[in-house]
């Protein structure tokens, strides 16, 4: 009897995925309070240098655990194919796979961080000022990378079964310990950006450690057991089939991002601090992207698994009028209140009016922005990774840097580089839905090779 997971497969369209998105939500919302409550912290016990430091390593933090946290996604999209399909053996067999295959990744990418920050930090052109503090925290950040990683693969297995209530649990606990850590070490101690890192650290590998253990104790079909754990080569196969192109989606993304970070980062420490407290904010806009995201490749997932073509359609249609709603209202909402909301975390005039103006440029968008990551949620969880990877790689990345390079040299102002996303994300949109109209993409399902008939 499964008592934990949704199955997405019966009852109510709309409750089901409720049911789902809901506590993926709140689970966000503490992890996007606990990432605002640092830069918070930051920038008002260590000033405006400080939160330009961590503001920095936003995007370099994204692109190094982007790939694996992509193919955590893949995997989970799999998984939910097998549970839908009720083919325990591979879902096992996924499940022992996928976690091998992040602890291994995980450990490299600690190594990876902690020895070539420097490196990379500079060829970010990050400013000497900035330098020193932001290779302290993104190397003491590098080493909990390893938690970061495990905590992907072992709630992309939760929520791929529709377990989405104990990873909230969790993250809530892992949050309360950051903002605890975070004033100690930062408010009380004054230990510097490095132990705002740490304070991280330590709370990411605490909602790890949880969530092994849950899955340790589960009596459920998803149980995970040390004895079992190894790369079985044809799960790995179905696992990189699907998880490769989204983490290489991952991936184009933040080294695009990167790019638009090292161009702020000539415009000086204060629209550094400025845009980094627009991005903390923007990720409170991707709570109903993310939420809804996650619920439409499970519930893809689950049910092409299970053959139930009508209620994709059904489902489809609902995840993507809400998730657009939910997030133009949000961004019709961070226009009006734009300086209020980053003065928040720095009230310096300079720092505010920065971060103003790249917010408005990109706020009224964001429905672009949903529908893009929406698509690319359901194609993944058709097992059709590689449109959204290609996708992606043209328009986040390749044209991205184009128009930042080319447009920068004929108007040399922040709002320049602003207006990347917002081209950008119509352009993803306009392709994405030429896709989705135009392909039969749940009839020409690709299967699990590995899958039961």
């Amino acid at each position: 009897m499964h008592t934990n997971q949704l199955t997405l497969t019966e009852g109510s369209i709309w409750k089901g995925m409720l049911l789902f998105a809901l506590p993926v939500f709140f689970g966000n919302l503490f992890q996007q309070l606990y990432n605002a409550f640092d830069a918070w912290v930051v920038g008002r016990f260590l000033g405006d240098t400080a939160l330009a430091a961590v503001s920095s390593s936003g995007s370099l933090i994204f692109m190094m655990v982007g790939f694996f946290n992509g193919v955590a996604m893949g995997a989970g999209a799999v998984i939910s194919r097998y549970y839908g399909a009720r083919d325990y053996d591979m879902l096992k067999k996924a499940i022992h796979t996928v976690t091998a295959l992040g602890f291994i990744a995980g450990i490299a990418l600690s190594a990876v961080g902690v020895v070539f920050t420097p490196t990379i930090l500079r060829w970010m052109r990050t400013p000497e000022d900035v330098l020193p503090q932001s290779i302290t925290y993104f190397r003491y950040y590098s080493y909990g990378a390893v938690f970061v990683v495990l905590y992907n693969v072992f709630v992309g297995i939760l929520h791929a079964v529709g377990d989405s209530r104990h990873p909230l649990y969790y993250l809530i606990a892992s949050t309360l310990i950051n903002v605890v850590l975070d004033l100690v070490f930062v408010g009380v101690f004054r230990w510097g950006v490095g132990s705002a890192a740490m304070a991280t650290t330590v709370s990411q590998g605490i909602s790890a450690l949880l969530c092994c253990i849950h899955l340790l104790r589960s009596q459920e079909v998803y149980r995970l057991e040390w004895k079992q754990l190894r790369i079985h080569r044809s799960s790995a196969w179905d696992i990189l089939r699907v998880g490769f192109p989204s983490g290489v989606q991952n991936s184009v993304i933040s080294i695009a991002n990167v790019f638009v970070q090292s161009s702020i980062n000539t415009f000086g420490a204060a629209a550094m601090a400025g845009c980094g407290a627009n991005s903390k904010l923007e990720g409170f806009v991707f709570l109903p992207v993310t939420c809804f995201t996650q619920a439409l490749a499970t519930f893809v997932g689950q049910n092409l698994g299970a053959h139930r073509y009508d209620r994709v359609k059904k489902g489809v249609r609902f995840g993507l009028i809400c998730c657009m709603l939910l997030a133009e209202t949000i961004g019709v909402i961070s226009y009006i209140l734009a300086p209020y909301l980053i003065g928040f975390f720095n009230n310096t005039p300079e720092v505010v009016d920065y971060g103003v103006r790249h917010m408005r440029t990109m706020c009224l968008f964001y429905c672009f922005l949903a529908f893009s990551h929406c698509i690319a949620a359901i194609m993944r969880g058709a097992g059709r990774a590689s449109v959204p990877m290609y996708t992606m790689l043209l328009c986040w990345c390749l044209i991205r840097v184009s128009y930042i390079s080319l447009a920068l040299k004929v108007v040399n102002q922040l709002e320049t580089v602003s207006w990347a996303y917002p081209i950008t994300w119509t352009c993803s949109s306009i392709i994405f839905l030429i896709y989705f109209l135009k392909v039969d993409w749940m009839h020409s399902y690709d299967h699990p090779k590995s899958a039961k008939a």
